[in-house]
Formats: structure tokens, C-alpha cells, sequence
């Protein structure tokens, strides 16, 4: 299965919609996809997991890179993951998990959540 990357802008935040699997050969285009919104100066971005239905060890790689590049220019990083029993993605949700990643990121249920002001993150 191939991986995709759609970017939207949702007002001050660079939604980048993943679908697919998030392995060692796939990886590289996240990456190179985040890189690219820092580069434009947008510094608010969410990663939208909530389709990924694989992440192996190289894609929680690229979202603690991502995480780490945000925090380097005083950004802000948000994951969009399935909402528990949620069938499709949740693989994403038990990797991080596995690997005790979860709990560094903020993570919504949705873009709407994940781009709004007041809305609250998952607890991990």
C-alpha cells in the first residue's frame, strides 16, 4: 500500500492528512512533508494518523523528529489518532503505546479539535 499526503490549512494550523502505511520506505516523505511547513513559516501542525494503518519503528521515528523540530522553532505539534475501538488506525495508538511515546504528544479525536482553541486532547 502506498502512503499519502494531503495538506489543508485549517487557519493558523498545516493539516497533513496520512493515509497508508507509515514504515522505513514511506517515512521519508513525512518527514520531508513537515520540513517543507517549517519552511514556509507554519509552525502549527497537525498530523492526521487517524487513516495510517501501519506505523512501524521508523514512523514513530519521523513523529518524534517532527515533535523535536516543531519544539526547536516554538511550534506546536498535534496528532489526530482513532478514538479508542476505533478499528481502522488503531495500530498507530497501540505502537506509540508499545513503545511509551504516547504520552509526548497531544493528541485529538479529530481536525476540528485538533485545530480549535478550546478543545480538549485525549488523555493518554
Amino acid at each position: 500500500m502506498t502512503l499519502t499526503v494531503d495538506v489543508t490549512e485549517h487557519g493558523a494550523w498545516t493539516v497533513l492528512s496520512i493515509k497508508g502505511e507509515l514504515d522505513l520506505v514511506s517515512s521519508p516523505v513525512v518527514r520531508r512533508r513537515v520540513h517543507d511547513a517549517v519552511a514556509d513559516g507554519r509552525h502549527d501542525v497537525v498530523l492526521d494518523l487517524s487513516q495510517v494503518l501501519f506505523c512501524d519503528s521508523s514512523g514513530v521515528g519521523v513523529l518524534i523528529a517532527a515533535r523535536r523540530l516543531l519544539h526547536s522553532c516554538r511550534g506546536r505539534l498535534r496528532l489526530i489518532l482513532p478514538a479508542r475501538g476505533a478499528v481502522e488506525g488503531s495500530h498507530v495508538n497501540r505502537v506509540m503505546s508499545a513503545l511509551g511515546v504516547r504520552r509526548l504528544f497531544t493528541v485529538y479525536a479529530d481536525v476540528a479539535a485538533a485545530t480549535g482553541d478550546d478543545a480538549e486532547p485525549l488523555s493518554a
